[in-house]
């Protein structure tokens, strides 16, 4: 009886965990906390060694998930196991014995055999399911870091991890307009960016490849060392995963001073990871059904503290998604005060039956972001609010994938309007200073702003504004006139500051060049004359149609028009002088304020920008003829002019 009862268990274990691995593998998203999962984790192993079954499907046995994309597969030369994992620094004494280790970080983002052949970059796979992987050769080739020739000419194949850094993945979200679209964590993020099929879109997110592992170098001798491995790959150009040597008698401080320096760390890691440095020995010990004998991962032992519920904050987001944040007693969770967790969706609330007054613990998910570990309470009393808190506007609970999550479906819900409106100020539209985010926010909320005009009247709420906090008689004056300046533009900027879904700031000028500069003709085009347009297909097409297919934007868009005078002025045949060239351009600029004002003065003459060199391109302009880039190295294949500044303003003028 009491056999049967495991056994249930376990099923229902596997079934738990195999639909929060899938969901963090295979679509990027969380089911659980990692605290969560490694609880259920350990729990089944516990069970699996106390009935001798181990069930199929059984994350304990299995390896990754299988992969579901449009990415080209490929089967690995030997396999990639996942790591047996400790959380007691005592245990990697005990696993070294005597031998020598390397300790370094276990980066948290996608796993990446990388192969080169005669000097080259020849193929980058992911580790998939440990067995079969994806081609990404494409996109590693735009990772900020990874060398694309070497010194060595013999086949090399070696493993690392893309990452994406804090400081890069904040960066990025923030330019995210949809709250539900924003990336949950870098390893989410670094994911899509390495899985793109448009690795124009991975160069833009600055992914890093850190090498942890060296497969196979041709012809070197590394005296049976791993750090030697470890140091030939830094000496080929490869950035390495920081690492410590260390023993039995030091491996205990050295996970302390990882520790200490995790706060600081601008990569996102998981834990550690220990590795025999005399790889004879570790190859000799062999492997199990799921793990390698020599190395082992720690997983940080997360604090936890217990603290009472103080309720659920609903947040509204600007697509109407309402994002739930548990706020409770402060605590002190490693070294800081810790008073709110993000809870994630409707689901994961209903999953730790919350309530007020519960009695939870919490901790810092690899010792950074809070969240909730347990509910000892469980009084499952949390109310799902039927009304947004920003609008009053009536809520729904939206079920995908098996998760809930709640939205505000009132189209008018201020929440929803304020990153239009930041777009609408921001420097490549209207360039409007002054008007921060917050700053929006404390006008929508008062009811001063409802649409674009809006911005431009604001004057009738000056004694409200002054007594705002932040506000005083100058900056007043200050954002009065940079509203007045705004009002002299470009039509490019204006369409782009409409916030048309798919059109960009580049969009817009070429829409604009295409239509000579008339708005009315732009606004009346048809989805053929859209999609004549370079760089305009027909999803950018239909969205243009959409928006201006509306009365209400329309009308908006009319009130507009009668604040804003446009600069443009048609050029003439004479000044397109670059019509027809397509350019590239790279590295610093000296003579230019930056790449966009090199891009848009070539625009401006008829003439195109791409991010790549092809056999297309005309020109590829950087300062540094003499670089090893990729884009030099590529240009002087293909037999195409590489210019500095000066040379290419030179050519203008002499055209």
């Amino acid at each position: 009886m009491e056999q049967e009862k495991k056994l249930a268990r376990m099923k229902k274990l596997v079934s738990l965990l195999g639909e929060a691995g899938k969901a963090y593998y295979q679509e990027s998203r969380e089911l659980m906390s990692n605290y969560e999962y490694d609880r259920l984790y350990d729990e089944l192993l516990t069970l699996e060694r106390e009935t001798g079954i181990v069930l199929g499907g059984s994350p304990t046995s299995q390896v990754g998930y299988e992969i579901l994309s449009e990415l080209p597969k490929e089967a690995h030369e030997s396999p990639m196991l996942s790591l047996d994992k400790t959380k007691e620094p005592d245990a990697l004494a005990q696993w070294l014995g005597e031998k020598e280790g390397l300790l370094s970080w276990k980066l948290d983002g996608l796993t990446i055999v990388l192969t080169y052949r005669d000097g080259q970059l020849f193929k980058a796979v992911t580790r998939g399911n440990g067995e079969i992987g994806e081609v990404i050769t494409g996109n590693a080739r735009v990772f900020a870091n990874v060398p694309q020739s070497i010194p060595h000419k013999g086949e090399l194949a070696l493993r690392g991890e893309a990452v994406i850094q804090y400081s890069d993945f904040y960066k990025i979200n923030e330019e995210i307009g949809e709250a539900d679209a924003k990336y949950k964590n870098p390893r989410n993020l670094c994911s899509g960016s390495v899985r793109q099929l448009n690795n124009e879109i991975t160069a833009r997110r600055n992914v890093k490849f850190f090498a942890f592992s060296l497969v196979k170098a041709e012809g070197v001798d590394f005296e049976n060392s791993r750090e030697r491995q470890l140091r030939w790959l830094s000496g080929q150009g490869f950035d390495v995963v920081e690492y410590k040597r260390v023993s039995q008698e030091n491996v205990e401080a050295a996970v302390e001073e990882f520790a200490k320096a995790v706060p600081d760390n601008d990569f996102p890691s998981d834990g550690l990871v220990l590795v025999f440095d005399d790889i004879a020995y570790g190859r000799s010990l062999g492997r199990t059904a799921k793990f390698p004998r020599d190395s082992i991962a720690f997983k940080w032992a997360d604090e936890t503290q217990a603290t009472r519920l103080s309720y659920i904050e609903w947040s509204a987001s600007r697509t109407g998604l309402i994002n739930p944040v548990a706020v409770f007693e402060p605590v002190e969770l490693e070294g800081t005060t810790v008073s709110r967790a993000s809870v994630h969706n409707v689901s994961i609330v209903e999953a730790l039956a919350l309530g007020e007054g519960d009695e939870i613990t919490v901790y810092k998910a690899n010792m950074i972001i809070p969240q909730i570990a347990e509910n000892f309470t469980r009084s499952n009393s949390a109310k799902i609010p039927k009304t947004c808190p920003v609008c009053g506007g009536p809520t729904e609970i939206r079920e995908e994938n098996e998760v809930k999550t709640l939205y505000c479906v009132n189209p008018e819900c201020q929440a929803k309007k304020i990153k239009g409106f930041s777009l609408f100020v921001s420097r490549d539209a209207m360039n409007i200073d002054g008007l921060s985010e917050a700053t929006l926010e404390k006008f929508v909320d008062a009811g001063f702003v409802k649409e674009f005009a809006d911005l431009f009247h604001l004057e009738q709420y000056k004694e409200q504004i002054l007594s705002m906090e932040g506000f005083g008689e100058k900056s007043y004056e200050n954002l009065q006139a940079s509203l007045e300046r705004s009002k002299e533009t470009t039509m490019a900027r204006f369409l782009y500051g409409l916030g048309i879904a798919g059109i960009g700031a580049a969009n817009a000028r070429v829409l604009c060049r295409a239509f000579d500069y008339d708005f009315d003709k732009l606004r009346h085009g048809t989805r053929e004359e859209f999609e004549q347009v370079d760089g305009i297909g027909p999803v950018i097409a239909d969205s243009l149609l959409a928006y201006f297919q509306s009365e209400r934007n329309n009308a908006e868009v009319d009130r507009m028009l009668k604040l804003v005078t446009f600069q443009d002025e048609m050029p003439s045949a004479d000044e397109q002088v670059l019509g027809g060239k397509t350019f590239v351009i790279t590295g610093s600029m000296e003579r230019f304020a930056n790449r966009n004002e090199a891009k848009a003065l070539i625009e401006s003459m008829g003439g195109k920008v791409t991010g790549s060199v092809t056999a297309k391109t005309d020109y590829l302009i950087n300062n540094d003829i003499t670089s090893k880039s990729s884009k030099n190295k590529k240009a002087k294949e293909l037999g195409i002019p590489i210019l500095t500044e000066e040379e290419f303003l030179n050519l203008i003028r002499q055209e």
